[in-house]
């Protein structure tokens, strides 16, 4: 369990120094250590606020660097070691403090020269940040209340073309969809407040789509308005779409920082929904940035509650063990009194083929699983293909095989030929 009393990170170091002295080198980095002595430094300063070398064990030697520039030892030819890492600090240096939890456990340790490699694996962290920051306001029992979704994924889309399109042809797109009684909608991430699609001419319009389709089906659709934007942007943004009736907004993480999404959520009466793009920059390197479980815990505390992961046989880089394990890292919980789950997004190229790998990995419903061409592009309609999505799900929860359940179901055969292995 969490140090009451210290913030710990792992990490994932290569080396061709010492793993152990790189590792203090980390540490007083971080804290209080200096490059030289300097007045001020004193052994009572270091005791109180000096970072702590944890754990050392080393993992394993590399062939040469995986990042440049890096420092090596004088008079040797270089052993490039990899190592895991924890270090901890006293969690009087910054107090409950996100944004300057960033700073401490992820600042300039990336560029030190000691280091060809380094990455941030986990963090824990004292019960005052639980105190201070609420987490997840809805999660998924508030997203299945709102959505009116129960015993299965939500299937979801998102509208394209992602920009283009006027605020009222957006509007007749969502008509379609949410007459054929899709779960979930999201802005795309590129969509915000345009001239050609103004954020409050698109939900209205939306709005009056949706609820049009609700008087005649009985489902409301969820859908997640994109208000990316300054802060008191997105809070004026949120209250609209609050007053008009909806039920979800969006929010882009990178482009709104700590600090933005802490101070939307406290303000949200809605689930928000976060969307990781530009997420690449801090992950696709391995030795470099971040696990996604760092640093998702870090935006549950903010207070997401729905957060994307990818997907299955995915169009990006991504590999599928990356994504499942990313998925169920938002079920851990991030305190023994408050767990702060988060609800997994399911994105990119998802179609019929991805449901029953996706249960197979995971055995749970609690996620959200969008699908673009995968339900618009059916052969047989929009409604169709949010049928065959359901189907398909319903097999995989039900252990039988989806060529089985579509002997019974001509929008899951159509999609079976539709959207080949």
């Amino acid at each position: 369990m969490p140090d009451p009393v210290r913030i710990e990170a792992d990490y994932l170091i290569e080396t061709a120094f010492d793993p152990a002295e790189a590792a203090a080198v980390m540490a007083g980095e971080q804290s209080s250590g200096t490059f030289v002595a300097v007045p001020g430094e004193t052994p009572e300063l270091k005791a109180r606020s000096a970072a702590r070398v944890e754990t050392v064990r080393i993992i394993d030697e590399v062939p040469g660097p995986s990042l440049p520039r890096a420092g090596v030892p004088s008079g040797s030819a270089p052993a490039y070691r990899r190592a895991f890492v924890t270090l901890s600090w006293p969690l009087e240096n910054i107090g409950p403090s996100l944004p300057n939890l960033v700073a401490t456990i992820a600042g300039n340790l990336f560029e030190l020269k000691a280091f060809s490699g380094l990455r941030i694996l986990d963090v824990r962290l004292p019960s005052a940040f639980a105190d201070k920051y609420g987490g997840p306001k809805f999660g998924m029992a508030g997203t299945r209340k709102l959505s009116g979704v129960h015993g299965r994924p939500l299937i979801g889309t998102i509208i394209k073309p992602s920009v283009g399109l006027t605020a009222e042809a957006t509007g007749d797109l969502v008509g379609v969809l949410a007459d054929a009684r899709i779960d979930f909608i999201k802005d795309d991430e590129l969509q915000a407040d345009g001239p050609a699609c103004p954020f409050e001419d698109r939900v209205s319009a939306v709005m009056k789509a949706v609820n049009r389709a609700a008087d005649k089906t009985g489902k409301k659709t969820m859908v997640a308005f994109n208000l990316t934007g300054e802060i008191d942007e997105m809070k004026r943004r949120h209250d609209f779409v609050l007053a008009k009736g909806g039920t979800c907004v969006m929010a882009s993480l990178i482009s709104v920082g700590y600090a933005g999404i802490v101070e939307l959520a406290r303000h949200t009466e809605l689930p928000l929904h976060a969307h990781r793009n530009g997420w690449g920059a801090l992950t696709r390197a391995p030795s470099l940035g971040w696990s996604f479980a760092a640093w998702s815990k870090l935006w549950r505390l903010a207070g997401c509650d729905h957060l994307h992961v990818n997907g299955l046989a995915n169009k990006f880089s991504e590999a599928d063990e990356s994504v499942i394990a990313s998925a169920r890292s938002l079920r851990d919980p991030l305190f023994e009194t408050a767990p702060m789950v988060a609800v997994p997004v399911f994105s990119s190229g998802q179609t019929i083929r991805q449901a029953a790998g996706t249960w197979a990995a995971l055995k749970s419903p609690d996620l959200i699983f969008t699908a673009g061409g995968g339900v618009v592009a059916h052969p047989m309609g929009v409604a169709a293909g949010v049928e065959a999505l359901i189907e398909a799900w319903e097999a995989a929860m039900s252990d039988v095989a989806i060529e089985t359940r579509a002997e019974s179901s001509p929008a899951l055969a159509a999609a079976l030929d539709a959207y080949p292995a």
